[in-house]
């Protein structure tokens, strides 16, 4: 039987690790903490988005981070076969707005515990507490492992799916880099990828907590518009966050970060004409009251107070006293609050990391280092990434399908 050693306890890690015993290799899973599946079982706000039921043009549309390197990892294994594959192991499913796939209980501790019995009933032999040193090479051939107090473990094939250097806390820092590296593969240096903002001015703190549901974020370089999204998000006390700016977040990790902006467009479905009417509406049935007293139906009331201070209009002029002039200032506001923003938050508290090992060093078919051969790649540790929505997970499913295949087979 050909031996099989898998770095790495998430979700690209499990899959190879099934599918390479699925092919009848003797396999063993080495984990560096207690328990398997760790980032794994805080997905989704704990309730796992575990793919997004769209056919592989779409898959690889919504991976921005070198996506088309997946297109035959996808063709292999789709979204299709995900679901397949999880509804085998009794796992029910359901698919909800945005055809985000979710476990029908809503517990991500539901996903990690079928694939722990999966494991288990596959044969492989999982290793916890137990980390990778270095590769072991015999004329430049891979023979194995080194682990920590350097003791020598044969294999014939090694998959590298140590995922990336987000959320630390759960294992994942980095190691699989430094093996990469020791083959010979180049590390695209890691960024932060759907991550918070942080901004320029302190208002956010005063709404911490504050979400604003069907918006549109803007974010702009300068004039240039550099993407749109629409949905929700959430003031936090270091500016913004939710889904809508984790998706748009890469924009920022990928720009000179300076002279952004993010334009709130709280009335979305509304042009600036009909938002106009619908002001003009609405100071009519309150035209007795103040200002400040006068948006109840337009806003949240914790953004009321702001949003009069960003107008420049005095919170206690009469309604019946706004002129022309003022209800411009409103519908420039409503259709673009604006932020400047300063940055991401730190690479730790990104949900996927942008960079690592070079996707043109590794075969997409069969996801072999394309520099030492019987050394396979997984999931995140690989320079790909993309945005919220079940599409990073299905990133890991696929590639770890195909790495651990391909690595029985090779």
């Amino acid at each position: 039987m050909k031996k099989i050693i898998v770095i790495g306890g998430g979700p690209a890690g499990i899959m190879a690790a099934l599918a390479a015993a699925e092919q009848g290799a003797e396999v063993s899973l080495w984990e560096r903490n207690k328990t398997l599946g760790r980032k794994l079982a805080i997905t989704g706000k704990g309730r796992c988005n575990i793919t997004n039921m769209t056919d592989t043009r779409e898959l690889v549309k919504n991976i921005p981070g070198n996506g088309s390197f997946l297109y035959s990892a996808f063709s292999r294994f789709s979204a299709e076969d995900t679901w397949d594959f999880f509804e085998s192991l009794g796992l029910r499913l359901k698919v909800e707005r945005g055809r985000r796939v979710f476990p029908l209980s809503d517990d991500a501790h539901e996903v990690v515990a079928v694939l722990q019995r999966a494991l288990q009933d596959a044969g492989v032999q999982v290793y916890y507490n137990q980390r990778v040193k270095e590769l072991a090479l015999r004329s430049q051939q891979l023979a194995g492992v080194y682990d920590y107090p350097g003791r020598f473990y044969p294999a014939e094939a090694v998959i590298i799916a140590t995922g990336g250097v987000t959320y630390p806390a759960t294992g994942s820092t980095g190691d699989g880099y430094a093996l990469a590296q020791q083959a010979g593969h180049t590390v695209i240096p890691p960024k932060p990828s759907l991550v918070p903002l942080e901004t320029v001015e302190t208002w956010p703190a005063e709404l911490a907590g504050l979400s604003l549901k069907n918006v549109e974020l803007t974010i702009r370089d300068h004039e240039r518009v550099l993407g749109r999204a629409f949905g929700e998000m959430l003031f936090t006390h270091f500016g913004i966050s939710g889904p809508i700016v984790l998706s748009l977040s890469q924009l920022v990790t990928a720009s000179s970060g300076e002279g952004l902006t993010g334009l709130i467009d709280l009335k979305p479905a509304l042009s600036e004409d009909k938002l106009d009417e619908r002001l003009l509406r609405n100071n009519q049935k309150f035209s007795r009251r103040h200002f400040i007293n006068s948006l109840d139906e337009l806003l949240p009331a914790s953004l009321i107070p702001v949003f009069v201070r960003l107008t420049g209009i005095d919170a206690h002029q009469p309604v019946n006293q706004l002129t022309r002039a003022e209800r411009q200032e409103m519908v420039y506001m409503l259709k673009g609050l604006p932020l400047t923003i300063k940055g991401t938050r730190p690479i730790s508290e990104a949900i996927v990391t942008a960079g690592g090992v070079m996707t043109k060093e590794i075969n997409p078919k069969t996801m072999q280092s394309q520099l030492l051969p019987g050394l396979y790649f997984a999931g995140e540790v690989i320079d790909i990434d993309g945005y919220t929505g079940g599409y990073n997970l299905q990133a890991a499913w696929s590639s770890g399908y195909i790495a651990g295949s391909s690595a029985a087979a090779g």
